[in-house]
């Protein structure tokens, strides 16, 4: 892609370089505050998302608590900038696509008229910007950091002409639509082979390898029919609870619907671990399983390692006549996980599995020699699955890569798409 044909100094040092003609202007010039504030409450409660931007409280992928009363909302109208204060640092601003209702902690903003407020969206998203925006937020700690309009007011810009920034709008619309269109196809995709990879492992695990074996009734209906051969057997005879404590040196674990469980520290999201109380920590031995507070969700995981985990979680110990990996793809499984969700007691946040219950229900058992080749089977065929899988995510993650630094490059002038036209006024 080709750059200007010429550069000059911004004369601001985090900027640096911009185009010739173009020039830096403080936010202050650009935008307005609307002060406005709802007197009846009557309107569309509208709430920020990172991923689809401002839009009703009630298409949100989760509902927060809605107020008991929208007096004092502060009011937006079509083409607002909204900016969430509190999120600054994640370049949560979007334009509103609705008239309505947002909370106290957003700002509303209306242009002056110098500036197209699309061209403002894609570029304040951008690192350089969001990095500006962290080091002026104030607050008493993270999390609570806010970023005030004086102080977005008083940052400078990058400012071309007005039709050249309504040019760049248009580029951005066709290619990053194009990017995104194309991301989607990937990751539909992507979720087709998760769901053949799911639904073989749930065929294998519950069916067999062997299409022509006699089946029989098993006269459990999560399990329905089964190879005449294999057993049924109770939970609570195949699995013996650890109870083990007072074990302060062994590594701090983590149940992950992803991974497993693994060590804290291995985890992406890690959690700050309080080294107090270790000693009242349940041990877990690497082939254990762990029944933790999602498990109803997304299974019961396998541990990967020795270590220490949650009293609040249920650690079982499998018998010496089962193959503790084809439990571990058994427990994973679609059908085991719609039994786990009638074994739930609590409600919402609160909702456990009540291993009392899940222990007196049972599972298929095939013959050692069978669980061992439905392991093999599995893994062989996952490796396929996975291996294509991997290929489109780093795919999908290259195009999303792609599109940021795009935008990022046409915005701050690093790219030239939208040439200024003869004559052509700021």
């Amino acid at each position: 892609m080709k750059k200007y044909e010429s550069y000059k100094d911004s004369g601001v040092g985090w900027i640096g370089e911009i185009p010739s003609h173009w020039s830096c202007v403080k936010v202050k010039h650009l935008l307005r505050e609307r002060v406005d504030k709802s007197e009846d409450g009557i309107g569309e409660p509208l709430s920020m998302s990172q991923k689809y931007g401002l839009i009703p409280t009630s298409q949100m992928d989760v509902v927060p608590n809605l107020a008991t009363s929208y007096v004092g909302a502060k009011c937006t109208k079509i083409g607002d900038m909204v900016l969430n204060k509190m999120k600054a640092h994640l370049g949560v601003f979007a334009l509103s696509a609705y008239d309505g209702l947002v909370s106290p902690d957003y700002a509303v903003y209306y242009g002056t008229g110098r500036a197209d407020l699309e061209y403002l969206e894609y570029l304040f998203k951008t690192p350089i910007y969001v990095s500006e925006f962290i080091k002026k937020t104030t607050g008493v700690a993270i999390g609570f950091n806010r970023l005030y309009t004086d102080d977005l007011f008083s940052i400078p810009t990058h400012y071309p002409p007005m039709q050249e920034q309504k040019r760049i709008v248009d580029y951005l619309k066709d290619k990053t639509s194009k990017i995104e269109q194309y991301v989607s196809a990937r990751e539909r995709e992507r979720e087709l082979l998760d769901s053949l990879k799911q639904s073989e492992i749930a065929n294998v695990v519950t069916k067999g390898l062997n299409p022509n074996v006699r089946m029989k009734d098993s006269g459990i209906p999560w399990i329905g029919m089964i190879p005449e051969h294999w057993e049924i057997r109770k939970i609570k005879f195949l699995f013996k609870e650890r109870s083990e404590k007072g074990f302060p040196n062994e590594p701090v674990l983590c149940a992950t619907q992803k991974y497993g469980v693994i060590p804290q520290s291995m985890y992406e999201n890690r959690v700050v671990v309080v080294n107090k109380g270790l000693d009242g920590l349940k041990l877990v031995k690497k082939g254990d399983f762990v029944i933790s507070l999602r498990s109803f969700q997304g299974g019961i995981e396998y541990a990967h390692y020795q270590g220490i985990i949650s009293a609040a979680y249920t650690v079982l110990m499998p018998s010496k006549n089962i193959n503790p990996l084809y439990v571990k793809y058994l427990f994973k499984s679609h059908p085991f996980i719609g039994l786990l969700k009638t074994c739930v007691t609590g409600i919402r946040e609160g909702q456990n599995i009540n291993y009392d219950m899940l222990r007196n229900n049972s599972i298929m058992l095939p013959p050692a020699s069978e669980q061992q080749a439905i392991v093999d089977y599995i893994e062989a065929k996952l490796s396929k699955i996975d291996s294509c899988m991997a290929d489109l995510q780093a795919e999908i993650d290259y195009l999303k890569e792609f599109k940021q630094r795009l935008i990022s490059d046409v915005v701050t002038g690093q790219i030239c798409v939208a040439k200024p036209q003869r004559g052509e006024q700021q």
